[in-house]
């Protein structure tokens, strides 16, 4: 048995629409329903060793994607971004009225402008 590479949900919710019908299923039965790889033969039909070999190429081409077009890691940064955004906002709060009020605002516009570059 191989072991799952946690990574290819995320690449699929990114890249699932440029893979087939049938490879997205088959990375659902595998990934999301934890079925393994002789429920999912006997649910599709496919031998064993059929489903294992499209999971590979699956996982393959997904990461492909992801090499090429980095957009998964583009959202994570981005996201990274906005948790950070999210903080400095709750500081600012906490800074109301008080002389660091302005670095956090700077703080504030550094990290949505890169945040913005990344897009």
């Amino acid at each position: 048995m191989f072991e799952k590479n946690l990574l290819i949900p995320c690449l699929t919710d990114v890249y699932g629409a440029l893979i087939s019908d049938r490879k997205r299923e088959l990375l659902d039965y595998y990934y999301n329903e934890d079925y393994s790889l002789s429920e999912i033969s006997e649910l599709t039909g496919i031998s064993r060793q059929g489903i294992r070999e499209s999971i590979k190429k699956s996982e393959a081409e997904l990461m492909e994607y992801e090499r090429s077009l980095r957009l998964y890691e583009r959202k994570k940064t981005f996201l990274s971004i906005l948790e950070e955004v999210s903080s400095d906002i709750d500081k600012l709060t906490l800074e109301m009225g008080r002389q660091n009020f302005e670095n956090v605002i700077s703080a504030i516009r550094a990290k949505l402008d890169a945040a913005s570059s990344i897009i």
